[in-house]
């Protein structure tokens, strides 16, 4: 049996791996460049950026007699439930729309839908840094809000607005899961890694 084996170890590069501060909500971002511009931040954040994906699975013999649980063999991958979420700080119209999801800006005021557009569906993106200099994007693809509208204010605070999105799956490239994670090297590097669902 082999001594003094170190399980408390942590890697040597999990420092410089780390994700720092509480990153940004984007419209867009150069993945290429690894660049976004100022006008494609989507609001000032209070209290981080909750991106999360959890697969969402059925057990084929869940209803078998004398079949045991979670028996590899009749599981089902059904799909994969991502969402992001933060706390914005901005009741401009663009962010109550964006909020609101079915919803149209008519001149100075926001009015909701009945119907669901194609056009509410967007991709939206994170963006965060790691202390080695590189980052972190993860992209929330076809995403729509589904946490509705919500401003909590306070006395002499700033007023709080209440974001929630879910990513989908389009009927036109159904093998395209709603969510990508990608890592950005540290400057100097050329190359961005893609993360796929595959990957993890």
């Amino acid at each position: 049996m082999a001594e003094n084996l170190n399980f408390y170890q942590i890697p040597q590069d999990a420092f410089e791996k780390l994700q720092m501060d509480a990153g940004l909500l984007l419209k867009a971002f150069d993945l290429t460049a690894g660049t976004y511009k100022n006008e494609d931040i989507i609001c000032a954040t209070t209290g981080g950026i909750n991106p999360a994906c959890v697969a969402e699975y059925s057990d084929f013999a869940e209803d078998v007699d004398n079949a045991p649980n979670n028996l590899m063999e009749f599981k089902h991958l059904d799909g994969w439930n991502c969402t992001l979420s933060t706390t914005g700080l901005d009741v401009s119209l663009e962010s109550i729309k964006l909020a609101l999801g079915a919803a149209d800006i008519v001149e100075n005021k926001v009015v909701m839908r009945r119907t669901l557009k194609q056009t509410d569906f967007q991709d939206l993106f994170w963006a965060g840094g790691t202390m080695d200099g590189g980052g972190v994007v993860i992209l929330l693809r076809n995403a729509l809000s589904t946490g509705g509208f919500s401003l909590q204010t306070t006395k002499n605070g700033k007023g709080q607005v209440t974001l929630e999105f879910t990513g989908h799956v389009s009927i036109k490239d159904q093998d395209t899961m709603p969510m990508e994670f990608y890592r950005l090297e540290p400057a100097g590097d050329t190359q961005t890694r893609t993360a796929n669902m595959e990957d993890f």
